[in-house]
């Protein structure tokens, strides 16, 4: 099968398949779940919106997703110990 027909397809628009952002956005969305269920069983706003953040980050490419899911993981942390 000649693949010089599908690779074209793969890297246009905003289609980032490379291994980086699949692992990355394996790492966040993992992250992201993580906050969500623990959000979810402790009845917290804030992880749960945190963790749903991340989640949906991992539709943009790898920066702009490691940087809204920093901010999300740091967002988290500062509001839950201003919360206290």
């Amino acid at each position: 099968m000649d693949t010089n027909l599908i690779e074209p397809a793969l890297n246009t628009g905003m289609l980032h398949l490379d291994s980086s952002a699949l692992w990355a956005g394996l790492f966040w969305s993992g992250v992201g779940g993580g906050y969500m269920v623990y959000g979810w069983k402790q009845k917290a706003g804030i992880p749960l919106a945190g963790g749903v953040a991340m989640t949906l980050a991992c539709f943009f490419s790898v920066l702009p997703m490691t940087l809204i899911s920093i901010a999300s993981m740091v967002g988290v942390y500062w509001l839950m110990k201003r919360a206290d």
